[in-house]
């Protein structure tokens, strides 16, 4: 997933686990020149949001080992990252990461939504669940959504 992968880059490249938010901004805006400032801050917010950074005080602790994402030379993230996505994007990504195919996994959605008549996001929580994948963090989110 880009997201992960640009929010990696920063702290694979100093080889620590939490920046000031400052440097944070800084590493994908100037250094990099990935995001202006301000698409640099939108993108901690979604981070936050989607769980892969912590806030405290000014700094910004990120959530995952960011040795074990794989940044390839090039890499240029899309300025798609700093939108956050819903609960159903969020619970396709997080499949399609676990190794199913993106069709595949839309038309099991909607699938189970045709078959239980119920919310989209409902529907793709449930896939994801019978896929193994762990989407507990976003249930609360799809009960603010729905």
């Amino acid at each position: 997933m880009s997201l992960r992968r640009t929010v990696a880059a920063p702290f694979r490249q100093r080889g620590v686990d939490e920046l000031r938010e400052s440097e944070f901004v800084v590493a994908l805006s100037l250094d990099r020149d990935w995001f202006s400032p301000d698409q640099a801050q939108r993108l901690v917010d979604a981070a936050v949001t989607e769980g892969l950074l912590e806030r405290a005080d000014e700094t910004v602790a990120v959530t995952f080992d960011p040795a074990g994402v794989t940044v390839p030379d090039g890499f240029v993230p899309d300025e798609s990252v700093v939108q956050q996505r819903s609960v159903f994007e969020r619970a396709l990504g997080a499949v399609v990461d676990a190794g199913v195919e993106k069709q595949e996994a839309v038309a099991g959605i909607n699938r189970l939504q045709a078959e239980l008549d119920v919310a989209v996001e409902a529907a793709a929580l449930l896939y994801a669940s019978r896929q193994g994948v762990d989407v507990d963090g976003l249930v609360d989110r799809a009960r603010e959504e729905l």
